[in-house]
């Protein structure tokens, strides 16, 4: 098994070769997105897969400006930690992207959070949004990271992703017991679910 901290280092020399800061996308990587979505399902309208594809680069490099990015994600994200950047960890970028893409009101692609390694040991927690067909699970939609690039938006098929192996957010948070239930208002049977913070 390898020691937390190589595993670190390993990782922090992965991420320094990617070059953190905004990316203005071409017109051909938004229509390569466009359609990916539109391929997720019939059910999706051709002007609202363009117009999440065309959001999700654009906020990606507003984002990147927010957030101060300069340098590739690990580096970034010690700099939030110790104070000196306000935003710009996976679950920022994640919430921040979910915000601006569920503020659209879609009516046939949902927003959704996923988090790969939760429960691993070794490797370090991840969270990001997913662009899901309506009512589709998880697994039939398109993770929009951000994060990994340092601005730069990466996309992939949830399943396809080289990367990470996604849960919801929810599960992830469950698995970890962090994830704790309340009783509805009078009148309802089921429980909802509170997420620890």
């Amino acid at each position: 098994m390898i020691p937390r901290a190589l595993a670190l280092l390993f990782i922090a020399f992965l991420s320094a070769c990617t070059v953190g800061g905004p990316h203005r996308a071409t017109e051909a990587e938004v229509a390569a997105l466009a359609a990916e979505i539109r391929g997720l399902s019939p059910g999706v309208a051709p002007a609202e897969a363009a117009r999440a594809a065309g959001l999700a680069f654009a906020h990606s490099a507003a984002l990147a400006r927010a957030y101060g990015i300069t340098d590739p994600p690990l580096i970034h994200n010690a700099k939030v930690n110790a104070g000196t950047r306000p935003r710009g960890l996976c679950y920022h970028w994640a919430e921040d992207m979910e915000a601006r893409l569920r503020q659209e009101r879609f009516e046939t692609l949902e927003v959704r959070r996923a988090i790969a390694n939760a429960e691993s040991l070794i490797l370090i927690e991840h969270s990001t949004a997913v662009l899901v067909p309506r009512g589709a699970p998880l697994e039939a939609g398109i993770v929009l990271d951000p994060w990994r690039q340092g601005g730069r938006l990466f996309w992939a098929p949830v399943t396809a992703d080289p990367r990470y192996t996604w849960l919801p957010r929810e599960e992830a948070l469950r698995r970890k017991g962090q994830v704790r239930y309340v009783q509805r208002p009078e009148g309802s049977k089921a429980a909802l679910p509170r997420v620890a913070q």
